[in-house]
């Protein structure tokens, strides 16, 4: 036990953390086979019992089996628990726990929680969890009032409008993807108060916890002197050009295609939803298998970027994707730096968004060859799309999930784990112990380009 005990301590605080994402989803696979969790007479393979564990840790959304089929009231009362579990975080769970049982958090602990919201200092980082489990459960009890009232026009009794109504606000502010109507959002598709709520709740979890702990701050006016940090202003401004940039795209790509004949209001929410959701939502309002190939690639490269750091979605994250754009444009003119907001990246971080890009790429790449080889009724554009929603952690499916083999399976099990724990973390845990550099070679120029 002792042996055991000081392995554990000897991970890397990258390494811990996997290993806890690793445990999670072992104690949800074992929620998933309890009594009483399916409906009666529904059997679940222990390969698919695994997928939806997975899914619902990393908060993706990508499902072998119909939740409202197959799950009872107390399977998704579990379900919700999972979400709940991945969408705030393993550690953050763990120091709330510990906190309330009045526990010192110690120096590992910080680092862990550090490494598990991508913070860069170990500053402050339990006050972060206190304002993060406050500002998301404070979020999800307010969409799921609204939701209730609302849901009671449509169910019989309170208590199943009291279900939707919880289970929706849980898995849009987790970005978690999953539905208890068995059609996504599509009975809502001419309800925009349904999808405007769906909407923010799905902004509110995808932006970044630390931006919304700032948005506090500055709304509360206690400090004068308050800044928004470069952080939110790129997170921001990157996740707002993109929903723009999403909306217009998919309008323009499907004006001709599934939006012909709909009115403007029509296709302009079906636009903006699915573009909202493509950061990491994994909802839908209309069959997305009626797009065209050129959408679905459109949204694949959404998906792959993600959401935002910190927060309860994947992908490379938005400020990977605004630090590699903002380089690019930056050495065009002839400058080696980052110069936005008044402030310079660290050219720290520039090395890391491109190690992160570089590395998803060619998981990406070596994925779809695989599927290819292994889903054999899948198209490639298919394959893509399924791949980058569960990197992204997004889950939405042009409806081959249920049809996968025991291989493609698991390689979208590896890609949700991956995509939540993020690149990072995955990173470092491949690579151990980092080792400083104690001497230096000469410097000398490589031909490039």
């Amino acid at each position: 036990m002792n042996k055991s005990f000081q392995r554990i301590r000897n991970l890397t605080p990258a390494q811990a953390i996997v290993s806890y994402y690793f445990v999670a989803i072992a104690f949800s696979f074992i929620l998933l086979r309890l009594p009483g969790v399916h409906q009666e007479g529904i059997n679940v393979s222990v390969i698919d019992s695994l997928f939806t564990a997975v899914s619902a840790v990393s908060v993706t959304g990508l499902t072998v089996v119909n939740i409202a089929e197959t799950y009872s009231v107390f399977g998704i009362i579990i379900i919700m628990f999972i979400l709940q579990l991945g969408g705030i975080g393993i550690m953050s769970i763990g120091t709330f726990f510990w906190l309330l049982l009045g526990k010192h958090i110690g120096l590992r602990e910080r680092q862990l929680i550090m490494v598990d919201h991508n913070q860069s200092s170990m500053a402050g980082v339990v006050k972060l969890i206190r304002e993060i489990i406050k500002i998301l459960l404070l979020i999800e009890a307010v969409g799921a009032l609204v939701f209730t009232l609302y849901f009671t026009q449509f169910f019989d009794s309170f208590s199943e409008a009291l279900l939707q109504g919880v289970f929706a606000s849980v898995t849009a502010t987790t970005n978690g993807g999953f539905d208890i109507t068995g059609q996504s959002l599509i009975p809502f598709y001419n309800d925009y108060f349904v999808q405007i709520l769906n909407m923010i709740l799905i902004i509110l979890g995808a932006i970044g916890f630390p931006v919304l702990i700032e948005l506090g701050e500055f709304l509360s006016n206690k400090n004068k002197n308050f800044r928004f940090s470069l952080f939110t202003k790129i997170t921001t401004s990157t996740f707002g050009i993109l929903l723009v940039i999403g909306t217009v795209g998919i309008l323009l790509l499907e004006s001709f295609n599934a939006f012909k004949g709909q009115s403007w209001h029509e296709t302009f929410f079906a636009a903006m939803f699915h573009s909202v959701s493509s950061r990491s939502g994994g909802l839908t309002t209309i069959d997305i298998t009626a797009f065209s190939e050129a959408t679905d690639v459109f949204l694949s490269a959404l998906m792959f970027i993600g959401a935002s750091p910190s927060s309860a979605g994947g992908g490379i994250r938005t400020t990977t994707f605004a630090i590699a754009i903002l380089f690019l444009i930056n050495f065009a003119r002839g400058k080696n730096n980052i110069q936005i907001f008044k402030r310079e990246v660290q050219l720290v971080d520039v090395f890391r968004s491109f190690a992160v890009i570089i590395l998803a790429m060619f998981m990406v790449l070596g994925a779809t060859m695989t599927l290819i080889i292994t889903e054999q009724t899948a198209t490639p554009v298919e394959i893509i799309f399924e791949i980058t929603s569960a990197f992204g952690t997004c889950g939405m499916s042009l409806g081959i999930t249920d049809e996968l083999s025991s291989v493609g399976k698991l390689i979208i099990m590896g890609l949700m784990f991956i995509g939540r724990v993020g690149l990072i973390s995955f990173l470092f845990t491949i690579g151990g112990k980092t080792d400083p550099t104690k001497f230096h070679y000469p410097k000398e120029r490589v031909i490039i380009g």
